[in-house]
């Protein structure tokens, strides 16, 4: 696909949650529509409806109604299964918490993404290395999650993220819980996956983060605008 292809087509999407006997809509009549290769930044207040919306680009979830494709995916229409192949192939999550296993080291937890796409054992082993440098982290192989600090593990998240080189990247605030020159470094990732052609969309407040960005968009009360 060229560049200027669609890479993301959401059409009055909606997503509701039942919660006891109320229900709360996360996302009201949402339309998107992302060029691949494409920097798109969502900014909104907490609670907006931020994470929803990369949960359902990246098939995590599905809307109540409403259309999305993405990478030319119906992801309204496909299996659990199939959800769960896409996302391997084609995705990569920075998710605000990190979600690394805490069993595992910086290097491990980039294998086992690795071995879940079925990759080769040669990949397997040489790849997390590569990744691991790329981020500055080659000193921290062998660490576990626990002996990193948070933005060594938002690091770590990154380069696991990018283990299958999705072109894809979907990134849930990935500076609000670091200090300004740690959250700089993440800046810097962010910089180069835009200066690689993939297409990423980022849910922040980070005004360096929106400088970067082709297009901000806005999120309030469960609408986007632009």
């Amino acid at each position: 696909m060229d560049k200027k292809q669609t890479a993301i087509r959401a059409s009055s999407l909606y997503k509701e949650y039942q919660i006891g006997d109320s229900i709360i809509q996360a996302l009201k009549d949402v339309n998107l529509e992302v060029s691949e290769g494409e920097f798109v930044c969502i900014e909104g207040p907490s609670g907006a409806g931020k994470t929803t919306i990369l949960s359902l680009i990246g098939g995590l979830d599905r809307p109540t109604r409403g259309d999305i494709t993405v990478l030319g995916y119906d992801l309204n229409n496909n299996s659990e299964d199939f959800l769960a192949v896409f996302r391997c192939a084609y995705v990569g999550f920075v998710f605000q918490s990190y979600n690394l296993i805490s069993t595992l080291t910086a290097s491990e937890n980039i294998a086992f993404a690795l071995e879940l796409a079925g990759f080769s054992d040669k990949r397997v082993e040489e790849r997390p290395k590569k990744l691991l440098a790329e981020v500055g982290l080659s000193h921290r192989t062998n660490h576990f999650p626990s002996q990193l600090s948070g933005g060594e593990q938002q690091r770590v998240a990154f380069a696991r993220a990018l283990a299958n080189d999705p072109p894809l990247m979907l990134v849930d605030e990935p500076t609000a819980n670091l200090d300004e020159k740690t959250a700089l470094e993440i800046v810097q990732i962010l910089e180069k996956l835009k200066q690689k052609g993939k297409t990423v969309i980022v849910a922040t407040h980070d005004i360096k983060i929106m400088e970067l960005a082709d297009r901000v968009l806005h999120l309030r009360d469960g609408r986007l605008s632009a």
